[in-house]
C-alpha cells in the first residue's frame, strides 16, 4: 500500500483511525529524505508489514505535527501504536526502520 501524505489538518485522524502507524518526515531540499523515498515505498508495499499504515509529512509544512514527534532532523521515523510513539529515529539506513517497524508486531 502506498504511503498517505499527512499534514497538520488530517494527521489526528489518521492516528484515530489505525493502531499502527510509521510516519517519515522529510523536506523538499532533503537530499537523503529523497534518495529514501523508493525504500520508504517498498517497505509499504511489503506484505509482512501489510498491517501498518505508512505516513509522510512535510516537516516544513506541518508544524505541528513535527512537534507532536519531536523531530531534530531530517529524515526523522516516528513509530506509532494506539495513539502513542513507541519509537523514533533520524536515519537514512533502511534496517533501522525495519527495526522501527519489526517494533510494532
Amino acid at each position: 500500500m502506498a504511503a498517505e501524505l499527512a499534514t497538520d489538518e488530517n494527521f489526528k485522524q489518521f492516528v484515530e483511525d489505525n493502531g499502527k502507524i510509521i510516519v517519515k518526515y522529510y523536506a523538499d531540499w532533503c537530499g537523503s529524505c529523497k534518495l529514501f523515498s523508493p525504500k520508504y515505498k517498498r517497505l509499504s508495499n511489503d506484505e509482512k508489514f501489510s498491517d501498518i499504515l505508512f505516513l509522510v509529512v512535510n516537516a516544513e509544512k506541518s508544524p505541528e505535527t513535527r512537534k507532536f514527534a519531536g523531530v531534530t532532523n531530517l529524515p526523522f521515523f516516528a513509530v506509532l501504536k494506539n495513539g502513542e510513539i513507541v519509537d523514533s529515529y533520524c536515519t537514512n539506513k533502511e534496517e533501522a526502520v525495519v527495526s522501527l517497524l519489526e517494533s510494532l508486531h
